[in-house]
């Protein structure tokens, strides 16, 4: 946007620019993968794969008790650095795209009164280490029975 070589002062650079003049002296700190910092992010990530909807605050109380003095400001850091998120449900996971076709709820006005009248199914995704694992179930809406049950790690 403005050149290197013009003859404008820098300060009057970063004022056309919008920019505080501190941040065009900023130099990134370079990261420092010792043996204690691997070491962190070790644990951090060994808790959250037991821990998975533990966010910064629980995993820092966690973190503390394996003997670490670590903030919450930190541990959020160190889980960003690693891609960490909890898992919990988020908000307005129902909420509906524009454009899908809305089907009619076909059991509404139907009394089920009987074993094998009406069957349903569920497909849940399972995280693991590596991957998922796909649960598929079958089940008897009368009886609550589970007809059938198949468990998949395909990729």
């Amino acid at each position: 946007m403005i050149r290197n070589n013009s003859t404008l002062k820098l300060v009057r650079k970063c004022d056309l620019l919008q920019v505080p003049e501190s941040t065009y002296h900023y130099k990134l700190k370079p990261l420092v993968f010792d043996t204690a910092y691997v070491q962190l992010l070790r644990d951090l990530d060994e808790l959250h794969m037991k821990y998975p909807s533990f966010g910064a605050r629980r995993l820092r109380d966690q973190l503390r008790l394996k003997g670490y003095t670590i903030s919450r400001a930190r541990t959020k850091t160190l889980m960003n650095i690693q891609g960490i998120e909890a898992t919990y449900p988020k908000p307005r996971t129902s909420k509906k795209a524009k454009g899908h076709k809305i089907y009619p709820y076909l059991l509404k006005d139907l009394q089920i009164v009987r074993p094998n009248q009406v069957w349903a199914t569920d497909i849940t995704d399972i995280p693991m280490a590596r991957g998922f694992h796909y649960l598929v179930a079958i089940m008897d809406i009368y009886s609550r029975k589970i007809l059938s049950w198949r468990l998949s790690n395909l990729p």
